[in-house]
């Protein structure tokens, strides 16, 4: 089982490839020369920046205003490239380190297997957003920032979520660039009419 470790990366962000309604999710950690890019869902980026968020202000209600919880620069850039997927993301871990102040994050591999046997199953279960243990044959991405490092990732992670595609306001489901079926309209568009 590959680890890839960044303590600390040098950036660690997350960012996607191709159009709204046709996104690639990634979390891309760069560090010692090397990079590292894996492929996640949407809902996974996003719980992963809310908890970060939670956890922070439950340090922070605890033991008070963590020492390294500066802000860097604002990051909007691109992934780096080259893009490539070291691995899909089954399972995310998020851990505070109190003797180092640092945030944990950690992104396991899917397990394919587990799929498969959800899939058989058919019993409605989903697959963990986060976990207490990593299994030791899948690979690893583990990532220590600081506080304000954290903050800025989870608010970067937030952005790009939001940047998709605007959801219908009578239906809440994504609008494409032509429009959708709304079910709240039964389908009935009047533009539609010939």
């Amino acid at each position: 089982m590959p680890v890839f470790q960044f303590n600390p990366p040098e950036r660690f962000v997350a960012g996607t490839v191709g159009q709204p309604g046709d996104r690639t999710f990634f979390l891309q950690a760069v560090g010692e020369g090397r990079i590292t890019s894996v492929v996640l869902e949407k809902s996974q980026v996003e719980a992963l920046a809310t908890r970060i968020e939670e956890l922070l202000e439950e340090v922070h209600r605890r033991f008070g205003a963590p020492p390294d919880d500066v802000a860097p620069p604002e990051d909007d850039g691109p992934l780096q490239q080259p893009i490539e997927q070291d691995f899909r993301v089954g399972t995310l871990a998020l851990a505070w380190d109190a003797e180092v102040a640092r945030v944990i994050i950690e992104a396991q591999e899917i397990d394919e297997t587990a799929t498969e046997e959800l899939v058989e199953d058919d019993d409605e279960e989903e697959l963990e957003v986060f976990a207490e243990e990593a299994p030791a044959h899948r690979d690893v991405l583990r990532v220590y920032l600081r506080p304000g490092e954290a903050r800025a990732f989870a608010g970067r992670a937030l952005k790009v979520v939001s940047a998709g595609r605007p959801d219908c306001p009578l239906c809440g489901r994504p609008l494409d660039p032509n429009g959708h079926i709304c079910a709240r309209q039964n389908g009935y568009r009047p533009d539609r009419l010939v």
